[in-house]
């Protein structure tokens, strides 16, 4: 009963919290086009990797009311297709058009299989997206795995480097022709403000020596910095741009292999609420980058808040770029 209680009083706690920092402190990220601009990405074909739910879904969202045509990468084709048609209902009941119509400026959503865990699905997805789609004007590397406990992809390499580098280096490469072919196009990439706390080790990328889920994360994603600035530079003259961006802390399941007691629940919903952005909040820079006019033509930067932000000098190593892009090319089978 007691715990009952103190579970109560700090649920209520955080509400009221969560109201007061509404209230005085406002909404962190301002949508960003509001009503005016509903048609701004009609015609584009934007490709959204793990859309079915979180940052993705939110992302997902915004771009479809700006009238893009949205493909959502995802592994679970049952939970994509559930979250496409409450993303369908979400739109109608707003006063929009449904997704694909011929009335209104609405874009068109399609759920496609990949698995980020699987060259193998890496590499039939890409092939139907080359057979099917006759353009496309934005990728977005948004599908992530968090501290997971220590397991290894279909290929065998450590979960977080294999999902949230490797998986989308290969994706990316395969993809490049028809971006090209499409520009301008873009290339978006999520990372995390948590890159600040990995390095890589060239000796143990795949984490057989030692492991440590919150390190290897962060490995992940300097390897997403280091990666964007890389395909920057090879870019260069093809009128395809590539930028980076950290989404903030948001309130996601990226999460779910995370442990927490059950008596720290109630404070750590308490903390979320009052502070972590919504994941609509925390779509925003990823809309910015896709579709803003304000970064058209502009590469190779890291953004946050959709403002271009400084990196540590570890993430602006170009000798290290460039020896990790060699050596994901022979990880993933791109060379022999």
């Amino acid at each position: 009963m007691a715990v009952a209680t103190v579970a109560a009083l700090l649920a209520a706690l955080g509400g009221a919290l969560w109201l007061a920092v509404r209230r005085f402190v406002g909404p962190r990220v301002q949508r960003l086009h509001g009503g005016r601009n509903s048609g701004l990405m009609h015609g584009k074909t934007v490709l959204i990797t793990g859309a079915n739910s979180g940052l993705g879904r939110a992302t997902a969202a915004e771009l479809l009311r700006l009238g893009a045509r949205v493909i959502m990468g995802c592994r679970d084709r049952a939970r994509a297709e559930e979250a496409a048609g409450q993303l369908r209902r979400e739109l109608r009941q707003a006063g929009g058009p449904e997704p694909g119509s011929d009335a209104g400026e609405a874009g068109e959503l399609v759920v496609k299989e990949l698995d980020l865990a699987s060259l193998r699905s890496v590499r039939a997805f890409c092939q139907e997206m080359l057979q099917e789609e006759p353009r496309l004007d934005v990728l977005i590397n948004n599908a992530g795995i968090f501290q997971c406990p220590y397991m290894k992809t279909e290929d065998g390499f450590e979960m977080q480097f294999g999902v949230n580098h490797l998986g989308h280096f290969l994706l990316t490469n395969l993809l490049l022709g028809l971006l090209k072919s499409s520009a301008p196009s873009r290339i978006v990439v999520v990372s995390s403000k948590l890159y600040k706390y990995g390095d890589i080790n060239f000796e143990d990328l795949n984490s057989e020596e030692s492991y440590n889920k919150s390190f290897c994360y962060s490995r992940s994603k300097l390897a997403n910095i280091l990666f964007t600035r890389e395909l920057a530079r090879r870019l260069e003259g093809t009128n395809v741009t590539v930028n980076v961006l950290h989404p903030g802390i948001v309130r996601t399941n990226l999460g779910r292999h995370i442990h927490i007691p059950l008596l720290v629940k109630p404070l750590f919903n308490l903390v979320s609420w009052a502070f972590f952005k919504t994941p609509l909040e925390g779509a925003q820079t990823s809309v910015y980058l896709a579709s803003s006019p304000e970064v058209e033509g502009v590469s190779g930067k890291y953004f946050g808040d959709c403002k271009e932000e400084e990196l540590l000098p570890k993430a602006m190593d170009e000798s290290v770029a460039r020896k990790l892009w060699d050596i994901s090319e022979v990880m993933v089978g791109i060379l022999q």
